[in-house]
């Protein structure tokens, strides 16, 4: 039903738009004339239940969607175009988790920070909106704006903790789309991440937001550094900080396995710890659904590097 039914005429009209339109326009007419006894009072009953509801319908799933995206794709659509397309269609679903930097990955400064110090570290790492706590990181007590010290920056000593601005926090599972509404209302461009206890789980700018649509956006400040090796076709070394999104990417892999696996992991590293269900020692294969993955770096209780090798069966 579903392909003699739906998606063999899409893909026929799709390709033979205006000839389909023609043929089809009249018996259209006569069929939504004709059997509107029948569609009026449904459709009079479904309005009456949506106001009582005080809710109108109108969700579709990421995978109709995708659907959509795939029969209305056509030669004149390059891969850049249908790839910011995907975006806009997963860009609903994302939550912030999925593409925050990760707590242990944030520059922040103590506000105890002496003056001259705070003005090497921002230009050291080039950063114009860099969180301030206080004792640790889980107590942020605000940001602090570079453009801020400008006028400042050729004092010896300055109290710039007294410049500091309010932070805006929200929670790790607040989607993408609300998010950047908020952005926009606010006119913020950085949030603190939080976790279910209030601790700080990382941090996402608009520039996050904005990459998970158009892809990557290089600036004066980013590093060319890439966050995997590629060693020959079927062998690949990934740092563990690799976010999973960024893993299918480069690999061009089917998720739905990893996904249905990953659990809370949002990384590689993470993965590995999940479906391995320990802390795995250096040098140790974990093998998963074909692949096969060897740690190659260790840094006290954190997975810094993964050796992949793809299965045989593997076409990117």
């Amino acid at each position: 039903i579903l392909l003699f039914g739906e998606v063999l005429p899409k893909v026929y009209a799709n390709r033979n738009a205006f000839k389909f339109a023609s043929a089809m326009v009249k018996p259209m007419i006569f069929l939504n004339s004709f059997l509107s006894f029948l569609s009026y009072p449904l459709l009079k009953l479904t309005s009456i239940v949506e106001k009582k509801l005080n809710k109108k319908h109108t969700d579709f799933s990421v995978e109709v969607l995708s659907q959509a995206l795939e029969l209305t794709s056509t030669g004149a659509t390059t891969k850049e175009e249908k790839k910011i397309l995907q975006g806009i269609v997963n860009f609903g679903n994302t939550e912030t988790s999925q593409v925050m930097c990760p707590r242990m990955d944030i520059f922040a400064l103590s506000s105890e920070e002496e003056f001259n110090s705070v003005i090497e570290k921002i230009i050291s790492k080039g950063h114009s909106r860099i969180p301030v706590y206080k004792e640790n990181i889980d107590n942020i007590i605000g940001i602090l704006y570079a453009k801020d010290l400008i006028t400042h920056i050729n004092k010896e000593t300055y109290p710039w903790n007294k410049i500091i601005r309010e932070a805006f926090f929200v929670p790790e599972n607040k989607k993408l789309d609300d998010l950047l509404k908020e952005f926009q209302e606010m006119k913020n461009h950085l949030a603190i991440v939080v976790d279910e206890y209030g601790g700080t789980s990382g941090l996402i700018s608009l520039e996050d937001i904005i990459e998970e649509i158009v892809g990557d956006i290089s600036d004066e400040f980013d590093h060319n550094d890439l966050s995997y090796s590629k060693l020959d076709a079927y062998n690949y070394v990934f740092e563990g900080k690799t976010t999973l999104k960024d893993f299918y990417k480069v690999l061009q892999i089917d998720e739905i396995a990893f996904e249905e696996n990953k659990f809370e992991a949002e990384t590689l590293a993470g993965f590995i710890l999940e479906i391995t269900g320990k802390f795995p020692k250096k040098n140790d294969m974990i093998s998963f659904n074909g692949y096969s993955f060897k740690i190659e770096g260790i840094d006290k209780k954190r997975i810094k590097q993964v050796k992949v090798t793809l299965p045989n069966s593997y076409k990117k």
